[in-house]
């Protein structure tokens, strides 16, 4: 997974709340079609309570709509593994002040979950907009070739929303 990334040429979708002034209005359903890139560097490793040993991936997205290039979201994280029990972690932030950390199964396919404990956020977030869940299935079992869709639960403008995306990238570097 080391090196960089970018969409294929159908690129992805954002299945998001909308916002206030937009076409679909507050809370409606946006759909946005955009465009990625990722990169993967080695991170360091390292060893929790002098048992568990982690070895980390470190990862930056960036995502742009593809109806005008501007980049609409920026995250930042770790694919940790633990190999002793067969773990990989998702552990990211975005700019919106909100953190997760979800699991799955080590596999070229990978179901990451969410417990609530796994999800901080902001004292504002946590009032007008809380995450509530976070799954995401990865797949890289293809040569040069990762896909994902992800579902991140929300509650936002007083009801529940599925935000959902899903790409494939191809390894470029």
């Amino acid at each position: 997974m080391v090196g960089e990334w970018k969409s294929v040429n159908a690129g992805g979708v954002d299945v998001a709340p909308g916002q206030e002034g937009t076409k679909v209005g507050k809370g409606g359903i946006a759909v946005e079609p955009y465009y990625e890139k990722m990169t993967f560097e080695v991170a360091a490793d390292a060893k929790n309570a002098s048992d568990q040993y982690l070895v980390a991936l470190y990862y930056k997205q960036e995502v742009f709509r593809k109806s005008d290039d501007v980049k609409f979201h920026d995250q930042r994280g770790y694919f940790i593994y633990d190999k002793s029990n067969q773990i990989v972690y998702n552990s990211y932030c975005i700019p919106r002040a909100v953190c997760v950390v979800s699991e799955g199964s080590a596999s070229d396919k990978i179901t990451f979950t969410t417990p609530k404990q796994g999800i901080a956020e902001s004292q504002f977030m946590t009032e007008n907009a809380t995450t509530t869940d976070f799954s995401m299935v990865l797949d890289f079992s293809k040569k040069d070739t990762l896909s994902y869709s992800q579902s991140t639960a929300l509650n936002i403008y007083g009801k529940p929303f599925a935000h959902t995306d899903s790409g494939t990238l191809e390894k470029i570097k």
